[in-house]
């Protein structure tokens, strides 16, 4: 049975949020990535009997990280990070004009592990070359890639901790791992599916020429 995915467009650049239920009927979600107007989100959850059972997060730039800490205290719900990205959660880098709380107490988790919150059963997978850290996790046919892969594009390497060979080899661990009808639910646009990205994403021609 495929996932229950509700996508909230959160925070000052309206990053993907993502409430993640065992099926449709499910009242315990995962929240992925809150990246802010947690206090809305909270009160959306409430209105529709749904208990947030935890948080976990791709990565850690201010734009995925937001509403961590409200939404935290307002479910009680654990969040979960990679130990290398946790630094960033609990003294989060906030932009000008903009005040991110930061979170401590998070766990830590990482690539190979299976982490199973609110009824689903979640791979672990590191995928670095965006940011330090990163995370993306998968479940059911879904795979929630943070901002390594989108809908005809990648994520950005011009931040800290980003490279190219990197990031590419994150993107083959995934197409090579998970079939090509796989759901990708990423931090920008819409959902898209690991076989149409490989298909013609601008930026995987290498990887295009790879698979043939």
């Amino acid at each position: 049975m495929a996932l229950a995915v509700d996508t909230h467009q959160l925070g000052p650049i309206g990053t993907n949020c993502f409430v993640v239920r065992a099926e449709e009927a499910a009242r315990d979600a995962v929240v992925v990535d809150p990246g802010g107007d947690a206090e809305a989100l909270a009160a959306e959850l409430a209105r529709a009997g749904i208990a947030c059972r935890a948080i976990l997060l791709t990565h850690t730039h201010f734009d995925h990280v937001g509403g961590v800490a409200e939404l935290a205290a307002a479910s009680s719900a654990p969040v979960y990070v990679s130990r290398d990205a946790s630094g960033g959660l609990e003294s989060p880098f906030s932009p000008p004009g903009l005040q991110v709380r930061g979170y401590e107490g998070a766990r830590h988790v990482s690539g190979g592990e299976v982490l199973e919150v609110g009824g689903i059963a979640f791979e672990v997978l590191d995928v670095p070359g965006h940011a330090p850290g990163h995370l993306s996790y998968y479940a059911d046919g879904s795979l929630f890639s943070g901002d390594v892969l989108f809908s005809g594009g990648v994520g950005r390497i011009d931040l800290p901790g980003g490279d190219w060979e990197t990031l590419l080899n994150s993107i083959r661990l995934l197409v090579e791992r998970y079939p090509p009808e796989t759901i990708v639910y990423s931090g920008r646009g819409g959902a898209t599916t690991l076989g149409a990205e490989l298909a013609r994403n601008p930026f995987l021609a290498e990887l295009r020429v790879a698979s043939q």
